[in-house]
C-alpha cells in the first residue's frame, strides 16, 4: 500500500513542477496561441484530389499550397512528386518522407511532420533545382532521381490535377 502510494507520488510531482507557478492573484488559464487561415481554394481542391487516393496528405493540403506560394513553386508540384515516390504518403520509408528526399539504399532522411516534409522538400526544390535551372519534371529527374521515368511521372499527377481541378471547379459551380 505504501509502494503504491509512493509511486503515485513520484509519477504526480514531476507534472505539478513541470508548470510555471501562476504570478501572485494571477488565477487565469495558460495562454495557447492559435493561427487562423482561410483555408485556400487550391487546398480545397488538392484535399478533394488526395482523398481519392485515401492519402494521410489529404489533411495537410493548406501547407503544400503555402509552401509552395512561399517557395514560388507549382503549389502542385510537391503533391505530385508524394505520388509517385509513395503513393501520396501511403508507402513510406519512415519519418513523414513521401518525397524520396534523402533516401539511398538503406539511408534517408526522415522529418517530424508532414508539415516539416512540405516545407524542406519545397525548399530544397527551389534552392538545390530551380535555382539552377531545373525548372521541369525532367530536368530536375537527371538530379533527383535514379528512374529515367520520374519526370514523366511527376508530369502525368501535374496534369491529373489540373484536369481534376477543372472538373472540381464545374462541380462547385453546379451546386
Amino acid at each position: 500500500m505504501v509502494t503504491k502510494r509512493l509511486l503515485l507520488l513520484l509519477l504526480i510531482i514531476p507534472l505539478l513542477s513541470s508548470q510555471p507557478a501562476p504570478a501572485e492573484g494571477d488565477l487565469s488559464e495558460p495562454k495557447i496561441e492559435v493561427e487562423a487561415k482561410q483555408f485556400d481554394s487550391r487546398a480545397q481542391m488538392l484535399s478533394s484530389y488526395l482523398s481519392k487516393y485515401n492519402s494521410p496528405l489529404q489533411y495537410q493540403a493548406q501547407h503544400f499550397v503555402d509552401a509552395a506560394d512561399e517557395n514560388n513553386l507549382d503549389w502542385k508540384l510537391v503533391a505530385s512528386i508524394a505520388g509517385v515516390e509513395s503513393t501520396f504518403g501511403k508507402f513510406i520509408p519512415g519519418g513523414y518522407n513521401a518525397w524520396g528526399w534523402g533516401v539511398y539504399g538503406t539511408n534517408a532522411i526522415y522529418f517530424n511532420s508532414w508539415k516539416d516534409g512540405i516545407y524542406t522538400v519545397s525548399r530544397g526544390l527551389r534552392q538545390n533545382y530551380f535555382n539552377r535551372g531545373l525548372t521541369t519534371p525532367d530536368s530536375i529527374n537527371r538530379v533527383y532521381a535514379a528512374s529515367p521515368t520520374w519526370g514523366t511521372k511527376v508530369s502525368y499527377f501535374l496534369t491529373d490535377m489540373e484536369e481534376f481541378e477543372k472538373e472540381y471547379k464545374v462541380d462547385l459551380a453546379q451546386k
